[in-house]
C-alpha cells in the first residue's frame, strides 16, 4: 500500500504560499490557504489510520525520491506509516488543525497574519516529516525543522525583547540536546553502516555488530547503551526533561496558539515518539531504560512541584506539560511504550484544550495572564469555564475521562515492573499526581471563582468568538472520549507490531493484575489534591499566603524552579560573558589593537615624525650630514 504524499506537502504548500505571497493575498486568503493545507493532511491521515487499523500489522512504505547518494551511503526520502506513526498523524494534524482555526480569532488584531499562519503550517510540515520518515536522517531533518519553526514562533513578536530572548534560549538549549542526538545518529551509521530503521533494528536484534566501542575518555562502552543514551540526550532537549527543560516555560512568550501547538502535539512529543520508535534499540540496554525511567520520573516530580506556586496561567499549564512528558518517558523506561503513546495521544487533546482555554481567558481579560488579577470569571465566561473544567478533570485523572485511563496505566505499569527504577518512578509519579490536581484546581479557583481582583477587566470580559470556541469544543470531545478509543488499543496489544518487546519486559501486561488499591490510589491522590486546593483557595483564601510566609525559603525555591536558571546563568552565561569580555578587553583591545594594528601604526607614526623633523629644508644641514657620514665612512674603512 502507498500513502498520498499530500499528507506531508499540503501543509508545506500552504506555508510557502502564505509566507511568500501573503502580503498580496491578504489576511483572509492566507488563513484559508494554510487551514486548507492542514485539513487536507488531516483527512488523508484519518484515511491512513483506518487502513492501518483495519489490516492487522499493515505498513505503508512510500519512497518519494532518492535523497542522498554518496558511495555506499544511500538515503531515500520516503513515507513510512505503521500503527505508531498512524496515531501520531492523527494527533499532529488534528491538534494543528484546531490551532489554525483558533488562531483566526485569537490573532485577529495582529498585523502579521500571513507570517504567523505560514510559521504554523511550516511547524506542522516539519513534525509530519519527523514522524513519517523511514530512516534516522529524515527523522533528524524533521527534528531540526520543528526546532527552527519553534524559534520563529516563540519569537514571533520580535519587537518584544523577552520574546526574542525566549526564542534564542529555546534554540540554544535544544542545540545542546541535538548535539547528543546527532552523535547518536553518527554512531548508528558507524556501527551498522545504514540509517534505515528496518535494517538498523534487524542488525541490532541479530547481534551482528561490534558490542564495544571507545567513547571519548570513558574507554570501551557498550555500543547499544551509548547509542541509546546519545539519542535520549536529544529527547531530553526536545521534550524538556530535567536538566534541559529551562526553555519550556519561557516559550510562553509566543502567542498562545503557539504554546498549544508546541506543548500538546508537536515539538515536545518528538522525544517520546523517537524513544518509542527506537524501542528495538532501547530494549537491548537495561542501563538506557533505567536512565530514561529515572529522568522521566524526576521530571514529573520536579515540574509538578514548580507548578504549585506559579501565578502566570500559561506557565502553570507549561509546567504541567513538562510533568506529563515525564510520565510518558518513565512509561517507556519500564517498556510500557504503548502506555506512553496512549498518554501522548490523550494528553494532546486535553493539554491543547487547556492552552487554548487559557488563551480564551487571556483574551477575555485583555491579555492579562496573572491569575492573581483574575477571579470570578465563571459568571462572565461560563462556556470557557466548563471547557477548562473538562480539560482540568481529564488532566488530573478524574474517573472515565481520558487522563484517568492513560495516566493510571502508566503508574500501574511502573509498579508492576517490580524493579528499583520502576518503584522509584511509581512513588514520584503518584506524588506528582496529587500535586497535579492541586495546581490544576488552584488555576481553576484563582481564575474562575472568588471575587474579581480587577473589576475593570472583569466588567469587560466576554466569551471568545466562534472561531475560538469551536476548536475548544472539538478538543473537549477528545479529552472526554480519547480514553475510550485508546484503552482497547493498549489492552489488546495494538502496537505490538510497531513496538517489539524484549523477553521479560512485561510490565504493561502485568499492570492489569495489580492490587485494586494500587489501581485506585491515583484517584485518592486526586481527592487529596482537590481538597487542599479547595481548602487554600476557596474555604480559607488567605491561608496560602500564610503558608508561603511561614516557609519563605521553600516558596522561593519552588517559585524559582529549583534555581536551575540561576545555576545555568552562573555556570554558562556569566562565564561565557566573562570569557567574551576578557577576549575583547585583553585579546582585542590590548593585544591585537594595542600591540598589533594600533601599536604598529603608532610606531610608524613616531618614526615618520622623527624623520620629518630631520628634513629641515636647509642646505647647510644636509651638507653637515653628508660631511659627518663621510667622516664615519672613512673612519670605518681605516
Amino acid at each position: 500500500m502507498s500513502t498520498n504524499p499530500l499528507i506531508l506537502f499540503a501543509p508545506l504548500l500552504g506555508a510557502l504560499i502564505a509566507g511568500l505571497f501573503g502580503h498580496r493575498l491578504g489576511k483572509a486568503m492566507s488563513q484559508k490557504v494554510t487551514i486548507l493545507g492542514v485539513m487536507v493532511a488531516l483527512v488523508l491521515s484519518i484515511g491512513a489510520f483506518f487502513r492501518i487499523a483495519v489490516d492487522d500489522g499493515a505498513v505503508e512504505h512510500t519512497p518519494i525520491f532518492s535523497w542522498i547518494i554518496s558511495g555506499t551511503f544511500h538515503v531515500d526520502f520516503a513515507m513510512f506509516i505503521d500503527r505508531l506513526t498512524a496515531v501520531m498523524l492523527i494527533v499532529v494534524t488534528g491538534v494543528s488543525c484546531m490551532v489554525h482555526i483558533y488562531s483566526v480569532g485569537y490573532m485577529d488584531e495582529d498585523p502579521d497574519h500571513p507570517r504567523f499562519f505560514s510559521y504554523l503550517s511550516l511547524f506542522t510540515f516539519a513534525m509530519l516529516m519527523l514522524v513519517t520518515g523511514d530512516n534516522f536522517l529524515q527523522l533528524f531533518f524533521g527534528w531540526e525543522g520543528v526546532g527552527l519553526a519553534s524559534y520563529l514562533l516563540i519569537g514571533f513578536w520580535f519587537k518584544k525583547e523577552s520574546a526574542c530572548n525566549a526564542a534564542i534560549k529555546a534554540f540554544l538549549v535544544n542545540r545542546v540536546g541535538d548535539f547528543g542526538f546527532a552523535l547518536g545518529i553518527f554512531t548508528i551509521y558507524m556501527v551498522f553502516d545504514t540509517l534505515d530503521y528496518a535494517e538498523v533494528f534487524r542488525l541490532a536484534g541479530s547481534g551482528h555488530y561490534p558490542h564495544g566501542i571507545d567513547f571519548l575518555f570513558f574507554g570501551p562502552v557498550d555500543t547499544i547503551t551509548l547509542i541509546c543514551l546519545l539519542l535520549f540526550v536529544g529527547a531530553m532537549g526536545k521534550s524538556a526533561q530535567l536538566g534541559l527543560h529551562t526553555w519550556l516555560p519561557d516559550a510562553m512568550e509566543g502567542p498562545t496558539p503557539v504554546s498549544a501547538l508546541i506543548h500538546a502535539a508537536t515539538m515536545v512529543t518528538a522525544g517520546v515518539f523517537m524513544v518509542c520508535r527506537a524501542s528495538p534499540l532501547f530494549e537491548l540496554s537495561e542501563t538506557a531504560l533505567a536512565v530514561v525511567t529515572l529522568v522521566g520520573a524526576a521530571t514529573a516530580f520536579f515540574a509538578a512541584s514548580v507548578g504549585l506556586v506559579q501565578n502566570d496561567i500559561k506557565r502553570v499549564v507549561a509546567y504541567s506539560t513538562c510533568s506529563q512528558l515525564g510520565y510518558m518517558f518513565f512509561a517507556a523506561g519500564v517498556s510500557a511504550y504503548a502506555a506512553s503513546m496512549f498518554h501522548l495521544m490523550t494528553h494532546a487533546f486535553f493539554k491543547a484544550l487547556l492552552f487554548l482555554g487559557s488563551g480564551a481567558v487571556i483574551n477575555a481579560m485583555h491579555h492579562e495572564q496573572d491569575m492573581r488579577r483574575m477571579g470570578g470569571l465563571r459568571k462572565k465566561i461560563p462556556e470557557t469555564y466548563l471547557l477548562m473544567m473538562i480539560g482540568t478533570l481529564a488532566l488530573t485523572g478524574f474517573p472515565f475521562l481520558a487522563g484517568f485511563y492513560s495516566k493510571d496505566i502508566i503508574l500501574e505499569s511502573a509498579f508492576a515492573a517490580h524493579s528499583v527504577t520502576g518503584t522509584v518512578a511509581w512513588l514520584l509519579g503518584i506524588t506528582a499526581a496529587a500535586m497535579t490536581t492541586f495546581y490544576s484546581f488552584r488555576l481553576i479557583f484563582m481564575t474562575f471563582h472568588g471575587r474579581p481582583a480587577d473589576t475593570h477587566a472583569y466588567d469587560h470580559a466576554h466569551e471568545p468568538p466562534l472561531s475560538m470556541r469551536a476548536p475548544l469544543l472539538v478538543l473537549a470531545a477528545g479529552a472526554i472520549g480519547a480514553g475510550y478509543i485508546g484503552r482497547p488499543m493498549v489492552e489488546e496489544g495494538w502496537f505490538k507490531g510497531a513496538i517489539p518487546l524484549a523477553p521479560g519486559h512485561e510490565a504493561l501486561a502485568h499492570a492489569h493484575h495489580v492490587h485494586w488499591i494500587i489501581g485506585w490510589l491515583p484517584f485518592g491522590m486526586f481527592l487529596f489534591g482537590l481538597f487542599l486546593a479547595w481548602r487554600l483557595y476557596i474555604l480559607q483564601p488567605g491561608l496560602s499566603g500564610q503558608i508561603a510566609g511561614r516557609w519563605p525559603k521553600l516558596y522561593r525555591f519552588l517559585a524559582n524552579a529549583w534555581f536551575f536558571d540561576r545555576l545555568y546563568d552562573r555556570l554558562f552565561v556569566q562565564s561565557a560573558r566573562a570569557l567574551g569580555t576578557g577576549l575583547w578587553r585583553v585579546g582585542d583591545e590590548t593585544i591585537i589593537d594595542g600591540y598589533g594594528v594600533n601599536g604598529l601604526a603608532n610606531r610608524i607614526g613616531l618614526l615618520a615624525g622623527w624623520l620629518r623633523r630631520r628634513q629641515t629644508g636647509y642646505l647647510y644641514h644636509y651638507a653637515l650630514a653628508m660631511l659627518v657620514g663621510l667622516v664615519v665612512l672613512i673612519t670605518w674603512c681605516v
